[in-house]
């Protein structure tokens, strides 16, 4: 469907009728720049009326009237996404959920926390930890919202031992496009009662109904962490190290890899030194347990293991400190390298674990073919590679040739491969060419199916994943 309605003066006097408070109510000159993209994507375009909706029940009034009306709706997080996934394509409204950041009950009996949308995941995770709990979920944007998080179901770097959002995702209140609401799973821990509609939710960007809660499952908070940062000649050498960690069965709660020209821009970028910027690639490991004893006991496993392989040292972060440092360190790899360059395109491939080090080599040799810049870092403990092609001082026309060869390349190889377009970020609108041609016709008719029998009229969220 594409005749949507142009929203007119009746309508936002209807809205504003259901908000009652023209304080959360933006048009016109009011709407804010930022609400017309998200954090990296160049796909720009702005919603008519924005709504800083407060609850289920002013989301269902108003997605039940848009219904009724042909007016498309675009929910909205932090807009910390990196592909377009929170864009309004067709204008329409743009519902806000920051304001709906409550945490509304910590289930100590039944390991959950039951928290509003908006609700930022950094206060998630300090506010369960105050109560000795751990949500394992660690995506590097620690200022998106769970909303977010559910709708790309986000992975991060703790992912090789504790999965992903979709993992910790107990139970969903989901209003649909027509305005009903659904309640889907709950505190339970196993279901087998038909399809399970909590799951499609997660993961699907907001196209399929928007979530307005969420029941998340929490595990008791480990005891002790120690990290280990572990300098190689050759990321070739890191890389490769990866499966022979994973089959030691001593498994650390994260695998990064990083690059010394990535750690120098951290380093400006946060004004701070890294303990060790002298070699040309490291492994960062992560390892949690009960007591000292026990990670000692996993991380000798590994270090022996990496030296082996060629490491040059193992360095040991075992204070608070010091460990704090060098992962915030690693969560800034991102804005570092966006703030090396005018502007800059990424891709989230993920490929099998034992096959990452074939997907590095073959983009460091992109860089001469296509004479464009390249950084990568990754999660190489889940196959999860991030890969920033950058602009410099190309200009627009050059720009856009360069960019769409190095992006063609990479995802093909990607799948060669046997990987997947995307392992946390989505996506969204910019990532769709890239999807269509990795997946059968029946799969993208399937994903068109689901859409439709969601959402008939396609007004939520439109032109995202693979409309």
């Amino acid at each position: 469907m594409s005749n949507y309605k142009t929203l007119d003066a009746a309508d936002i006097a209807f809205i504003k009728n259901i908000i009652n408070d023209p304080k959360r109510i933006l048009c016109g000159e009011d709407i804010n720049e930022e609400y017309s993209h998200d954090e990296l994507s160049d796909t720009k375009s702005w919603p008519d009326l924005v709504v800083r909706v407060l609850s289920t029940e002013e989301v269902s009034k108003i997605m039940a009237y848009a219904y009724e009306n042909n007016i498309p709706v675009t929910p909205r997080g932090a807009g910390t996404g990196l592909v377009g996934s929170s864009v309004p394509m067709e204008h329409g409204i743009m519902l806000d959920t920051t304001l709906m950041n409550h945490i509304l009950e910590l289930d100590q009996e039944n390991l959950t926390i039951t928290v509003e949308p908006g609700v930022l995941l950094m206060d998630l995770a300090a506010y369960v930890e105050e109560h000795d709990f751990f949500y394992p979920p660690d995506p590097g944007e620690k200022s998106a919202t769970i909303g977010g998080n559910i709708s790309t179901n986000a992975g991060g770097m703790r992912a090789v031992k504790y999965g992903v959002t979709r993992d910790y995702v107990r139970g969903l209140e989901v209003v649909l496009p027509d305005g009903r609401v659904l309640e889907l799973g709950g505190k339970i821990v196993k279901n087998s009662s038909g399809y399970d509609l909590k799951d499609l939710i997660i993961g699907s960007e907001g196209t399929l109904g928007m979530v307005t809660k969420a029941v998340l499952k929490l595990l008791p908070l480990p005891k002790k962490t120690i990290s280990l940062l572990i300098p190689f000649p050759t990321l070739s050498q890191a890389i490769n190290t990866v499966p022979l960690i994973i089959q030691s069965k001593s498994i650390p709660t994260a695998i990064e890899f990083m690059q010394r020209e990535v750690i120098i821009d951290a380093e400006k970028y946060l004004g701070k030194k890294f303990p060790d910027n002298q070699s040309d690639a490291y492994l960062l490991l992560k390892f949690d347990g009960s007591s000292e004893e026990e990670i000692e006991r996993d991380y000798d496993d590994v270090a022996k293991i990496c030296l082996e392989q060629g490491a040059l040292d193992v360095l040991i972060s075992d204070t608070e400190e010091r460990d704090e440092s060098i992962w915030k360190a690693r969560g800034a790899f991102l804005e570092a390298i966006k703030g090396s360059t005018t502007y800059m395109d990424e891709v989230d491939c993920v490929v099998p674990r034992n096959r990452i080090n074939e997907l590095v080599e073959y983009i460091h040799s992109l860089d001469q073919e296509i004479q464009i810049r390249i950084k990568l870092f990754g999660h190489a403990g889940d196959g999860n590679l991030h890969v920033y092609i950058l602009k410099d001082e190309l200009s627009d026309e050059e720009w856009e040739i360069r960019m769409n060869k190095a992006m063609d390349l990479i995802y093909a190889k990607a799948h060669e491969l046997e990987g997947k377009v995307s392992g946390e970020h989505g996506i969204g609108f910019a990532k769709k060419p890239y999807l269509s041609r990795s997946l059968s016709t029946d799969a993208i008719a399937l994903m068109r199916g689901i859409k439709q029998v969601f959402d008939p009229k396609n007004l939520l969220n439109p032109h995202k994943i693979c409309q």
